[in-house]
């Protein structure tokens, strides 16, 4: 019998709710659930472990994070939210215990500080201030009592993020992409796709692709098909299917790994994001110093910053999008009229193979 995945939520969500919970048994009573705005635009239900007041303007609450079904490493974890009330009425956020300080650029979160994502702090803002009384504000420390043992399983050393665990999450929800059944489960967006008529689909890794598909582009939200990390399975499925033509959009750390022939992406799987940036940089001019510091690189995105310094990032990008572009067309046997744009985590355009350059497959989805 078919079983359906458990969706998660994202420790984001888990510590915006162990926040609110706090304010509620600081300004009344404690509760064992609470709901938080979500960045989907719905509001999500969380249980708490517990929630209680310490001082006359201090509480705390834990929450304990719920991954679903997907393979996570924080699932189970305690997350802990302590609430100073303050009469400015503006909402602080800082990390304690557990949670990890950056240490390296390209991350999303400044060196020196602690490692709570930008839409993770939103969440945590909003559901405080919706407790909060009128015309008062709070100090937020959000901490994990494991983080830092937890952390140790996780790629945060390798990212620069030392101490203790990240607080992310994009949408408030996990999607258990990571799992092998799950991939299954893909493959329906493709179908939807071919329903609605659209002869031309978006190939996006996940949520940042879809999110730049649609602001960006324009890509209505049926004719956007999230991969997950099995690229190559749902590029299978899409020859199986007749599809005739497909846009790959994607941040440049995922979509690099295609140039090297890696078509299932988890870190797990392989990793030659560095190699590839750096390779492809050398053979547009790049000299020695500037391809030992992307084979250095924390990041895709730091390695972007040092193409960009070097005057070569779109040229570096632009051969690394025509090389994705060949890999995907022997994959898929040339059965399938390929587009490849690779882009930031802002959605800026690093690169794009001449099909897409000259072509603008976007403007004529149907």
């Amino acid at each position: 019998m078919a079983r359906f995945l458990k969706y998660g939520l994202t420790t984001g969500a888990s510590a915006a709710a162990a926040a609110k919970a706090a304010v509620i048994a600081l300004v009344g009573e404690p509760v064992d659930r609470v709901v938080v705005p979500s960045p989907l635009g719905i509001r999500i239900e969380l249980p708490v472990k517990s929630s209680r007041k310490i001082s006359d303007d201090t509480a705390e609450a834990v929450v304990i994070k719920d991954a679903g079904d997907d393979i996570d490493a924080t699932n189970k974890m305690e997350i802990t939210a302590t609430v100073k009330l303050t009469g400015d009425g503006n909402v602080s956020i800082k990390s304690g215990r557990g949670i990890g300080t950056v240490t390296k650029p390209g991350l999303q979160v400044p060196i020196g500080e602690g490692a709570i994502n930008p839409v993770p702090k939103s969440m945590i803002n909003q559901a405080v201030k919706e407790a909060l009384p009128a015309g008062m504000g709070a100090e937020v420390t959000i901490s994990a009592p494991e983080g830092e043992r937890i952390a140790q399983k996780t790629l945060n050393a390798k990212l620069g993020i030392v101490g203790g665990v990240s607080i992310l999450g994009t949408t408030g929800v996990v999607k258990p992409l990571s799992l092998e059944a799950c991939r299954r489960s893909l493959v329906p967006q493709i179908d939807v796709a071919k329903a609605r008529g659209y002869k031309r689909i978006f190939f996006v890794p996940g949520n940042i692709g879809e999110r730049i598909a649609k602001q960006k582009f324009d890509a209505p939200a049926d004719a956007i098909v999230q991969t997950g990390d099995f690229v190559g399975y749902m590029l299978d499925k899409a020859v199986e299917k007749g599809v005739k033509d497909i846009i790959f959009l994607g941040h440049s750390g995922k979509l690099v790994k295609l140039a090297a022939n890696i078509f299932n992406t988890h870190h797990k799987v392989g990793d030659a994001r560095n190699e590839v940036i750096a390779s492809y940089a050398g053979a547009v001019g790049a000299d020695t110093q500037t391809i030992n510091a992307l084979l250095a690189a924390n990041t895709s995105d730091e390695a972007s910053e040092i193409l960009k310094k070097a005057n070569i990032l779109e040229a570096t990008y632009d051969r690394i999008a025509t090389r994705v572009h060949q890999r995907v067309c022997d994959r898929v046997e040339n059965k399938i009229n390929i587009s490849v744009i690779i882009v930031s985590m802002d959605g800026k355009v690093l690169g794009m193979d001449q099909n897409a350059r000259c072509n603008k497959p976007w403007q004529n989805l149907t």
